[in-house]
């Protein structure tokens, strides 16, 4: 499930907690909310609750909250979560957008693997139990990406390198009984 209040809306959800933290004004905080939904297409739905929006427009809110602060790091755990292909790719878009406008240093987590490299600089490909960095592969797919590179020859080939390394961990994490970790 989304983190976002079902009772506020997606604007309320973005000021709240830079506002309780005393961070800054509500005035402050609705003015750089309102900059923030703008750059990724909610300003219009800046009034709208949660649940009359789909679940892409909640990402990319969750994304604005995160943002609001001007962080130096944001972590993401699986973000795109229950959303159909249409709208991930749309929400990729906006994600990446996000990161050439802000230069921010995005850390998230995922099982998607043409997702993991089509939005990074770097894959780190994780072991089973106990979980440890198994190996760090380099994306030197060219800025700005875009949905054409899926088909590349060099992102075929980064994809099938990390299918490799997960699927060698799913396989130690099945033999091992880890069934629910082999997905």
């Amino acid at each position: 499930n989304g983190a976002l209040f079902p009772w506020k809306t997606l604007l309320e959800n973005v000021i709240f907690g830079p506002v309780k933290q005393g961070l800054m004004s509500k005035a402050e905080a609705k003015n750089r909310a309102m900059e923030l939904l703008k750059l990724i297409g909610l300003e219009e739905f800046a009034n709208s609750y949660p649940l009359n929006v789909s679940s892409g427009m909640q990402r990319r809110t969750e994304i604005v909250r995160a943002l609001i602060t001007d962080p130096k790091i944001i972590l993401l755990d699986e973000p795109f979560r229950a959303m159909d292909g249409l709208t991930r790719s749309i929400v990729h878009k906006y994600v990446l957008e996000v990161y050439n406008i802000s230069k921010k240093s995005i850390f998230f987590i995922t099982h998607d693997l043409d997702e993991a490299i089509y939005l990074s600089d770097r894959v780190f490909i994780m072991s089973t139990r106990p979980g440890r960095l198994k190996e760090t592969i380099e994306i030197n797919l060219p800025r700005p990406r875009t949905p054409d590179m899926l088909g590349s020859t060099e992102f075929l080939h980064l994809k099938e390198k990390v299918f490799d390394l997960v699927h060698d961990e799913a396989l130690k994490a099945f033999e091992r009984g880890e069934r629910e970790l082999a997905r």
